[in-house]
């Protein structure tokens, strides 16, 4: 026979098709690069608008953030670098109106720019209360402030009237909108006041102890940024600089940015179980390819064709088929992740850069990494059917693929997946548990079947369950493949709906519709039985209330601490700032101790949370001495606590578990849910007017919008993964349909009649089917909770309804794609059956 591999590839290629024997390969693969390209494409443009808007984030290209005004080292270094500077300081300060409209006052977060404020980024203003607010390159001019509309309400002022800072009096001329580099701390949720640094001087407000953050921003070409910074760096070490950083990007919004790392890490998940079932398909629809190709392939030998010509045919054949299959992926992938963009509308730009090839080829290589790991082993056997086998059928059988070509595909495979995950954690936790999975499922699934011998006994049992049996039992191997592949379609079905229950739910009991959306700071001493006594009259309860304490870090274990013994930026930045500290004879109920013990009234006790501890290298046992106001403190940490800080609750890294501490000066925090009425706020300031109300509404609102919207995105990509679960499952159960026709092809021959026959067919697949769906519910317990608590952060128990349900919806699942798949089975004429079987 006298024809190429190509042309026979070409050939074969084009009759699978129309015979349809191609279809869930290319479904398989399909829904695969479509889960992971859709995640892929996404997450390239979000970090290319992440990369885009650093720039405004930070008001510049790169910024030296400084507790004094920036060393002149590094002002010379920028401007002989010949990049664009610009100077700014804020700090907290108190505004107050005069007396002529009511001499109130109000903590604000004050700012004095310079000319060319900002260098990146855009400020918008306007002139009217009511109006939009509009882009300017212009700064407040000498004797004006620009204020937010916040700070008018307060203080009962408007456009015009005279604003007093320190020594001097400015004119309100216009209100903020939006401010690029406001960032998130604490004090920015203060009223902005932004100022001329020129009028700065006539306030008198800094002062030698004053707490000042200078910053200088610059903006060039990309090149002579970084090497600026890099040389910056070099000179902040150099130097010894303490007190100086500089920023490559400040993050406006860290709860955001958290709510949108957790919701990747949701839409990697499912995207990674896709892709895992997707691998299980590819494999149980080969070997069914393989299987309908071995009488074929025998002819071919017969006509001369060699086994080289045969096997590389197959092998393009389904290279073509990865291709295609990934193409489609892609496109699909493509289109859906426009459907991200939309649901997660708000959370994300949704004018976005575009992404770029990585997706594209990443996908691609999927799709063939699918084909040629699980998909072409089994078919190049075929190459190795003799000839023979055309007059013998029990010659040339298809046997278990070796230990090395699946364990070099898998690998391969494992290897791309941890590359999608994005996560390290989550990829070894999501491959691993179902690499796991499968051994387990494999030797379960074993012993069940020699179980099921012993138990059901010929003499006694319905004859429908021993026939039953003995399909099971002469064909172990088969067994095995069939629970195992049900069970690990069903254990990516159950960890999704788990997923979509309880890790979810959990997420969004970590920011409850009810929790704290008020949180009231510098509360003095003689105000707080009066201030805890008008929130009572306003019918507020349940609120958080706390001492709250300044110190600084000064010695751990007798040693002094200094900034230079850490390596991590963010331990270096904490000893060199006060902490918040607090005390409270009982644990806060939201902070649970994770090591140690809580003694309440131990006076020389602290608690520290867990995640400080980690940083500073603190444990059990610890002597901390803290400076608060000249006052040496000294503690040992007797427990560590675990701190939600997304929680929106009053939280502090240290707690001295006592009642009282009267030698320390304090103030109190509250953190309440305020009462739906109109001028709560107003109230609060007017009759303690020294406090600060910080609104949280607005932030908590957008948490819980967010939470929906991800919910809604990760639902949307669920459909693929339940598409790729059901292709598994209808895979799994027509793996053996010829063998299963000859076997009641003959059951018939000898008198078995069709109601017999569909009774051991519904036994066989509730049977597999509910051992499938026992043991993926009991390893999902165990995914379910490592994600949990690993890569979500989470605390998750499982629910006792997850092993009958899993059975049970094993049995059911089964059941329907074996009706589906199965159906023409028992309606084949019994001629017809075993001719083909002998032929």
């Amino acid at each position: 026979m006298n024809i190429t591999f190509w042309q026979l590839a070409w050939k074969t290629l084009w009759r699978d098709l129309r015979a349809g024997q191609l279809r869930l390969l290319i479904l398989a693969v399909t829904l695969a690069v479509a889960a992971l390209t859709a995640v892929g494409f996404f997450a390239d443009r979000l970090k290319g608008g992440m990369q885009r808007d650093a720039r405004q984030l930070l008001g510049g290209d790169a910024v030296i953030v400084s507790d004094n005004a920036t060393p002149a080292s590094l002002l010379a270094l920028a401007q002989q670098s010949g990049l664009q500077v610009s100077g700014s300081l804020s700090f907290p300060t108190m505004a107050r109106a005069d007396d002529k409209h009511g001499g109130a006052t109000r903590l604000v977060s004050l700012k004095a720019v310079e000319a060319g404020y900002p260098l990146r980024g855009k400020l918008t203003v306007s002139t009217e209360a009511g109006t939009p607010a509009a882009a300017t390159r212009d700064i407040p001019a000498p004797g004006e402030v620009w204020a937010d509309p916040a700070l008018l309400d307060a203080l009962g002022l408007q456009l015009g009237d005279k604003l007093l800072l320190g020594e001097a009096a400015l004119r309100i001329t216009r209100l903020i909108g939006v401010e690029p580099d406001r960032g998130a701390g604490f004090i920015n949720f203060a009223p902005r006041a932004l100022i001329n640094q020129n009028d700065l001087a006539a306030t008198q407000l800094i002062q030698p102890a004053s707490r000042v953050s200078y910053r200088l921003a610059v903006a060039g070409e990309d090149r002579v940024v970084n090497a600026f910074v890099k040389r910056a760096n070099e000179a902040v070490e150099r130097e010894q600089l303490r007190g100086v950083r500089i920023e490559a990007l400040q993050g406006g919004r860290p709860e955001m940015a958290q709510t949108l790392e957790r919701a990747e890490k949701f839409l990697n998940l499912v995207a990674l179980l896709a892709a895992l079932l997707s691998a299980v398909a590819v494999g149980l629809a080969a070997r069914s390819f393989a299987n309908q190709h071995l009488d074929d392939c025998a002819m071919l030998r017969v006509l001369g064709l060699s086994q080289s010509t045969i096997a590389r045919s197959h092998a393009l054949e389904f290279l073509l088929v990865g291709l295609a299959g990934g193409a489609l992926g892609v496109a699909l992938g493509w289109a859906v992740h426009h459907v991200f963009v939309l649901l997660l509308a708000g959370l994300v730009d949704t004018a976005l850069p575009a992404p770029g090839l990585w997706p594209v080829f990443f996908g691609l290589g999927m799709g063939l990494t699918l084909m040629l790991a699980f998909g072409l082993p089994p078919v190049l056997q075929l190459a190795q059917v003799p000839a023979l086998r055309v007059i013998r059928r029990d010659l040339g059988t298809l046997r278990p693929m070796s230990i090395g070509v699946l364990g070099l595909g898998v690998l391969g495979f494992a290897v791309l997946l941890l590359a999608a995950s994005s996560d390290l954690k989550l990829g070894l936790i999501t491959v691993g548990g179902f690499a796991g999975a499968v051994a387990i499922f494999a030797l379960a699934s074993w012993g069940a079947v020699l179980l099921l011998r012993r138990v059901v006994r010929e003499n006694t049992a319905p004859r429908w369950l021993v026939l039953a049996t003995r399909q099971l039992s002469a064909r172990p191997i088969y067994a095995v493949l069939q629970v195992s592949s049900l069970a690990v379609g069903l254990l990516a079905l159950l960890l999704l709906v788990l997923l979509r229950t309880d890790l979810i739910r959990s997420w969004r009991q970590a920011t409850p519709a009810d929790a704290p959306n008020r949180f009231v700071i510098n509360i003095q001493p003689d105000q707080a039985e009066a201030f805890q006594r008008q929130l009572r009259e306003a019918g507020v309860s349940g609120y958080d209330w706390f001492p709250m304490i300044r110190g600084r870090l000064v010695a751990i274990n007798d040693r002094p601490v200094q900034a230079q013994d850490y390596e991590d930026d963010r331990a270096q930045r904490l000893v060199e700032r006060e902490f918040n500290l607090s005390h409270s004879a009982q644990p806060p109920g939201h902070n649970p101790i994770v090591a140690g013990r809580w003694t309440a009234e131990d006076a020389n006790g602290i608690s520290m949370e867990e995640g400080i501890a980690k940083t500073l290298n603190l444990k059990l046992g610890d002597k901390l001495r803290f400076d608060i106001a000249g006052l040496q403190q000294e503690s040992t940490i007797t427990s560590l606590r675990k701190v939600d800080w997304g929680s929106m609750r009053a939280n502090f890294f240290a707690l001295y578990p006592v009642s009282r501490m009267p030698e320390l000066p304090v103030t109190y925090l509250a953190a309440l849910r305020a009462p739906d009425k109109p001028g709560f706020d107003s109230a609060l300031v007017r009759h303690f007017p020294n406090i600060t109300v910080v609104d949280l509404s607005a932030t908590l609102a957008q948490v819980q919008r967010v939470l929906e919207q991800v919910s809604r995105a990760v639902e949307f990509l669920f459909g693929f993964t339940l598409a790729a679960g059901l292709v598994v499952l209808f895979a799994a159960v027509t793996a053996t349909r010829e063998e299963r026709a000859r076997e009641y092809a003959i059951m018939r021959a000898v008198g078995a009649g069709s109601g017999l026959l569909r009774q051991v067919q519904r036994a066989e697949l509730a049977g597999v089917g509910a051992l499938a769906g026992a043991l993926a519910a009991v390893v999902s317990a165990v995914v379910g909770w490592a994600l949990a608590r690993y890569a979500f952060n989470f605390e998750w128990t499982v629910t006792w309804w997850l092993l009958p349900v899993g059975a049970v919806s094993g049995a059911l699942l089964a059941w329907l794609a074996g009706w589906w798949g199965l159906r023409s089975v028992l309606r084949r004429p019994v001629v017809q059956t075993l001719r083909q079987a002998a032929t």
